[in-house]
């Protein structure tokens, strides 16, 4: 058996520049961060060794890879030419928030299936072959940003260049500097979902549209300014960049946000909070902020969401579990 666990990660600023209708006019960049909420896929022959055997919020069975319905597990199975197996995804938190499932779930299957098959590949190619699967077999209109940080956890300012390449630098910081953004951050459901897909496609049709674009060009901007931040050590200056990029945001596509939505912002920030923006597309999911710790009650009070707790993730996907394959006599 083969067990891999593979971050999903939040973003700050500089979403939706990883779109390939903007990053190959203008190139893009994404800071954004790893996070301790994981995908766990598990691969190990199927009982018979015939069957090929799924299991997520549903179960299918089939001898034949191409009666798959899961699109994702089929194009990676076809892909990598694997058969006879059980494959098992839990994660730690739903699809649909904002996360990056999608992609955690993707780069964590391809490495799965890579060292069930005794392969090891880099983290680099994870994240190309998980933005191939996405975008150039199953046509998903999303960028690239999620992939990389489920590849390679950790605090990073990734840059998209006009050829398709990504670069991905990480953020220098001090070790008190970084344990106080890590206190100062704070997450909470909204209880909606959201398809990210539906946002991104109006997105990625806008972005070429006068103001908007030049919105998403100051969003980028916002992440070079953010790294440098950072990178001095000045973490308060993450809430006002959030708030700056979380506002520029809504005015991409109709569905960014919604009156739920502005109307927890607006209470998180009256009671305390400096900034703060939706995760993900859009639409529902989690909404993060920065909040100074003496003022985190508040706003917890205040705001009246389930918190969730994260911490950063460094390792990004990482086979955590290797077995023999059982012999069946």
């Amino acid at each position: 058996m083969i067990i891999t666990r593979t971050p999903f990660r939040v973003s700050f600023a500089g979403g939706g520049s990883d779109i390939a209708s903007f990053y190959e006019k203008h190139e893009g960049c994404v800071l954004s961060t790893a996070i301790n909420k994981y995908m766990y896929i598990s691969v190990h022959p199927s009982f018979s060794g015939k069957e090929t055997v799924l299991k997520y919020s549903k179960t299918e069975a089939v001898t034949d890879i191409n009666q798959i319905e899961h699109k994702y597990f089929k194009k990676m199975l076809q892909i990598l030419d694997v058969k006879g197996v059980e494959i098992v995804s839990t994660a730690d938190v739903p699809a649909g928030t904002g996360l990056g499932s999608s992609s955690s779930f993707t780069v964590g299957t391809l490495n799965a299936l890579y060292a069930y098959k005794g392969k090891y590949v880099s983290k680099e190619r994870l994240a190309s072959e998980a933005c191939d699967v996405e975008i150039k077999y199953l046509h998903n209109p999303i960028g690239k940003q999620d992939q990389y940080a489920a590849a390679y956890g950790g605090l990073n300012f990734y840059q998209f260049r006009k050829d398709g390449s990504v670069t991905v630098d990480p953020v220098i910081m001090n070790d008190d500097a970084r344990a106080k953004l890590e206190r100062n951050l704070m997450m909470f459901y909204t209880g909606q979902l959201h398809s990210a897909s539906a946002i991104l496609k109006e997105q990625s049709g806008n972005i070429t549209a006068g103001a908007k674009e030049e919105n998403q060009l100051k969003m980028c901007k916002l992440a070079h300014e953010l790294r440098n931040e950072l990178q001095n050590n000045n973490i308060d200056a993450m809430g006002e960049i959030l708030h700056e990029n979380w506002m520029l945001k809504k005015t991409l596509a109709s569905g960014i946000s919604n009156p739920a939505i502005d109307e927890a912002y607006n209470l998180a920030v009256e009671a305390g909070a400096v900034g703060g923006k939706l995760l993900g597309a859009g639409g529902g999911g989690f909404l993060l902020f920065y909040v100074p710790e003496e003022k985190q009650q508040q706003v917890k009070n205040a705001i009246g969401l389930p918190q969730m707790p994260m911490a950063f993730d460094r390792q990004g996907t990482a086979v955590i579990y290797v077995g023999d394959k059982p012999d069946f006599i």
